[in-house]
């Protein structure tokens, strides 16, 4: 059995915010909301860790939010999987 959200907290340029990561409705894409602006519609998620973990996922940025909110199906079945492996969170984009 699978959890269908995970809760924590991150750290953006020295400042926590709270991080909700869930699967996506069937009327929403996959997507990321963050406390800061980027200007592309997409971003891509890199999550690693130990023991070499790595996965991508390219999600829509849907703008902004007081904490970070992920909705992807792949990252949460991912994070489920690897839960006690991943210690990053890198959202890539052109800022």
């Amino acid at each position: 059995m699978f959890p269908n959200h995970f809760f924590g907290i991150v750290e953006i340029s020295g400042t926590e915010y709270k991080i909700n990561i869930q699967g996506q409705s069937i009327l929403r894409k996959q997507l990321i909301k963050l406390p800061i602006k980027i200007h592309d519609e997409k971003a891509l998620l890199r999550l690693t860790g130990i023991e070499g973990c790595l996965f991508e996922d390219l999600v829509n940025y849907a703008g902004e939010s007081e904490w970070v909110e992920i909705d992807s199906n792949r990252i949460l079945y991912y994070l489920a999987d690897n839960q006690d492996k991943i210690n990053n969170i890198d959202v890539y984009s052109r800022f």
